[in-house]
Order: C-alpha cells, then sequence, then structure tokens
C-alpha cells in the first residue's frame, strides 16, 4: 500500500474547509503525544476546530487543546504540516477539510475542563500515537515530527516513514 507523504506546505491545500490543530507533546524519557477521543465516533483525533474571529491560526489550536483537552503551553507560530480528512456534518454527508497543525509542548494539564466529559484524554508513545490515528497524512505528521524533535519511531511504518522523509530531504538539499 502506497502511503501518502506528511504535507508541509499549506498553501496549496488551503480552502474553505480549512481547520486549525495542536499536537499537545511533551518530553519525559521518551516523545509523548496527546490525543483525545472524538465526540461523533470515539476515535483518536488531535484536538483542532475552526477558524475564530480576531486570533491568529495558531492561537485559535492552543484555544482547540484547552477546550478539548485541558491542556496549556507553548505553541509554535508556524505549523508544522497539514492533513485532510472527510468531516461529517449534521445534516449528513462529509465536507473535505484541511487541517493546519501547531505543536503544542505542554507545560500544564488542568483537572478540570470544558469538554471533560464529552472526550477521552490519553497520552501515547509516538508510535502508539501515529498508529492510533486513521488519517494516513496526519499518521506521518506524527512520525516526521518526532524525528524533528531526535525521536526515531521504532515501528516498522514509521522507519519507513522516516527513512522516506530523510530521503527526500536529502534529494531536496542536492
Amino acid at each position: 500500500m502506497k502511503r501518502a507523504a506528511a504535507q508541509t506546505s499549506p498553501k496549496t491545500a488551503l480552502g474553505p474547509g480549512v481547520q486549525f490543530a495542536a499536537l499537545p507533546f511533551r518530553r519525559d524519557e521518551d516523545l509523548r503525544i496527546l490525543l483525545i477521543t472524538s465526540r461523533e465516533t470515539g476515535r483518536w483525533v488531535i484536538p483542532k476546530g475552526w477558524p475564530m474571529k480576531g486570533r491568529k491560526p495558531y492561537a485559535a489550536a492552543a484555544q482547540e487543546a484547552l477546550e478539548e483537552a485541558g491542556v496549556e503551553g507553548q505553541v509554535a507560530k508556524q505549523p508544522i504540516g497539514f492533513y485532510r480528512y472527510d468531516k461529517r456534518l449534521p445534516g449528513g454527508g462529509d465536507r473535505r477539510c484541511t487541517v493546519q497543525v501547531y505543536p503544542l509542548e505542554v507545560a500544564r494539564q488542568r483537572e478540570h475542563w470544558p469538554e471533560q466529559h464529552q472526550r477521552t484524554a490519553r497520552w501515547f508513545t509516538l508510535d502508539e500515537a501515529a498508529e492510533a490515528v486513521l488519517e494516513p497524512e496526519l499518521q506521518d505528521l506524527i512520525y516526521v515530527f518526532g524525528l524533528s524533535l531526535g525521536f526515531t519511531p521504532r515501528s516498522e511504518t514509521g522507519l519507513a516513514v522516516a527513512q522516506a522523509f530523510l530521503k527526500g530531504a536529502m534529494l531536496a538539499g542536492e
């Protein structure tokens, strides 16, 4: 099965279905990624939402992380990339969305937060997080993000993604 490469240039994919997401992480002895369950399907996702009037994209991503996962910290002002998914609409049907992803290094996890009783929040290792999400582009983005922080994936899939990314980076540098 051929995987889509992690998308690192959001300019080519922006359109009316743009959302902003936080990729909450912490560094202990290993890299940990915080995922939450979606309200509708219960699948593992990262905190995300629609643009917020008067807020920069990275600030909207940080606000979503606070509301959906109860975490606060330092959010990057530039996205690390983007992924696409089909959002289920309340009236039926789907809407293709492009999600810009902003890393958020978690400094604090609150005991209580607005959507606490609507979602489950759980810390995963790099490989567990990438394998838990369903969107292949998000999986790749998680692996590449971990690699950018010096954490090598341990799974076969993660190693293949890392090798492909590094090969692409070396070719681009020629």
